[in-house]
């Protein structure tokens, strides 16, 4: 489901807003702007091309030998401290310095650990709520995983308020988003939360 981002209609509504702040699309420096800026958002907002199933489908590939699981198996798995950005959907204002720590306790397969940082990158590339980037990754685990036990633990700067409003600098934002028995257990949420801020 791929090509819903419209790099002719941003161009030509990015031109617009250059002449509604005053200036001239046409001056030197601004000529390319729209173009640019219309390729740049098919980049940065990539995700908004793709459902949270069709990303579990791209990044879906997971590991179900007895042997490769070994006697480990259902014990806790944690990928910390993946950079990722996104934009904020209320101001269109950059997330930035974001770093995303999934945990999850694997049922019968574990996922690839490239894959997990994938996810993250890519349910980031959307106009996004941290709280929402933060329950896209836990449902997409879900559904790669077959795993019910999901957490993900995410922090960030928001340009919104650290560049307007009430601009306030190095204002770090956390956010948790627990499923399964990471929700229903304290002392595994616990041990989850350890895990993620050693």
């Amino acid at each position: 489901m791929t090509g819903r981002i419209d790099k002719e209609k941003i161009a030509y509504h990015i031109r617009e807003i250059l002449i509604a702040l005053g200036d001239d699309p046409e001056r030197e420096g601004l000529k390319e702007t729209p173009n640019r800026v219309a390729k740049m958002y098919a980049e940065v907002f990539e995700g908004m091309n793709y459902t949270n199933d069709e990303i579990a489908e791209m990044f879906g590939k997971t590991f179900e030998d007895e042997d490769y699981l070994g006697e480990n198996y259902g014990d806790l798995v944690v990928i910390k401290d993946i950079p990722i950005f996104s934009y904020c959907e209320h101001h269109l204002a950059l997330m930035y310095n974001m770093k995303v720590s999934v945990v999850y306790k694997p049922c019968n397969k574990v996922i690839g650990l490239s894959k997990v940082a994938r996810i993250a990158d890519m349910v980031g590339k959307r106009l996004q709520l941290q709280e929402r980037i933060g329950s896209d990754i836990a449902d997409i685990m879900m559904k790669v995983t077959g795993s019910n036990d999901i957490g993900v633990f995410i922090e960030g700067e928001h340009s919104c308020m650290t560049a307007r409003g009430i601009k306030k600098p190095g204002t770090v934002t956390r956010s948790t988003t627990f499923r399964g028995r990471f929700k229903e257990d304290a002392m595994l949420r616990q041990e989850a939360l350890m895990l993620i801020r050693e």
